[in-house]
């Protein structure tokens, strides 16, 4: 298996990392066990989630994927096989939210103990907190990696001038950097991130962690008109996609399918895995059925015709 590493921290993973936003919500523990199981007996080994997931379900409180992985890491013995990466600064309820040293400390505690492990490998700031100084997150997770409890620290959602000043800060106080950065990018949602951000993270070698990287679904052929909408809880959120632009982008994936004898996402997470810099693009599953689809993706290789075909028929402005 192919490995790339994350940024210049030494970790090594696999090129797909398998997203837990999903786990204790719309994948039931046993489905999910079945998936993590699956995932790293293929020779996977990245595994993304955040304390957040799924507070956003009617009557989750948040942490209940992380609990969900723990529960699995513990029954599996397969810990030593195991990027864990998850995250903290979202909004958990109440005064829970944000990048504060005192905050971070506690709710690493409170990750810790729900994923049942002593250290978590990537340990990530899920979007930026303008209201707590730089210095201060970053002597959070300082201490961290000190008591051995974070190995590496990462960034979600933050904007290219932030990260430019976080690199600078650590570089100035001495403290861990932020080695990988997980940004909305996928064969639609190009423009922000080509432009904005992949020059600096290629100069600074930065490892790049996609989410969204089937567009939320759009990207599996699953939506093609307003009529397809109903199909999921995240079917209203498609209506985006369906303009010119995203006809071609399906139309031009439909095509590469054929000639592969593969399917849309299998090409589409394709050719996210082939753009230069990217680490691991992250997708979830929800079932044996989806999660074999993505690992045909994570295999295949697509020749430079079909990654320029597809470029193409996506380029944006």
């Amino acid at each position: 298996m192919e490995t790339r590493e994350i940024g210049k921290s030494g970790l090594k993973v696999a090129p797909w990392a398998l997203g837990g936003n999903v786990f204790g919500w719309t994948a039931d523990e046993a489905t999910s066990f079945k998936i993590l199981d699956a995932f790293v007996d293929a020779g996977f080994n990245l595994i993304d989630t955040a304390d957040t997931y799924s507070r956003w379900v009617p009557g989750h409180t948040g942490g209940e994927s992380e609990s969900v992985i723990g529960k699995w890491l513990v029954g599996s013995g397969k810990r030593g096989k195991v990027v864990l990466a998850t995250k903290v600064g979202m909004d958990m309820g109440g005064d829970k939210k944000g990048l504060s040293k005192a905050y971070i400390l506690k709710e690493a505690e409170d990750s810790l103990k729900r994923l049942q492990t002593d250290h978590i490998d990537l340990y990530q700031s899920h979007k930026d907190d303008p209201d707590t100084p730089l210095e201060e997150t970053l002597e959070a997770y300082a201490q961290l990696v000190k008591q051995g409890k974070v190995r590496v620290v990462g960034a979600s959602n933050y904007v290219s001038g932030r990260l430019e000043e976080a690199f600078k800060t650590s570089a100035r106080v001495g403290t861990p950097r932020y080695e990988c950065l997980q940004p909305n990018y996928n064969l639609y949602d190009r423009e922000d991130y080509e432009k904005n951000l992949e020059p600096l993270l290629l100069k600074e070698k930065i490892g790049v962690i996609p989410y969204f990287s089937l567009a939320a679904g759009f990207l599996t052929g699953k939506y093609r008109s307003e009529a397809d909408l109903g199909k999921s809880p995240r079917g209203p959120g498609m209506k985006k996609y369906l303009n010119d632009r995203g006809f071609r982008i399906l139309q031009a994936l439909d095509e590469a399918a054929k000639e592969l004898n593969a399917t849309p996402a299998r090409v589409a997470l394709a050719w996210l895995i082939a753009r230069p810099g990217i680490t691991a693009p992250i997708a979830s599953a929800t079932s044996l059925d989806q999660f074999n689809d993505l690992l045909e993706g994570a295999r295949l290789k697509l020749s430079p015709g079909l990654i320029d075909k597809l470029s193409k028929a996506s380029a944006f402005g």
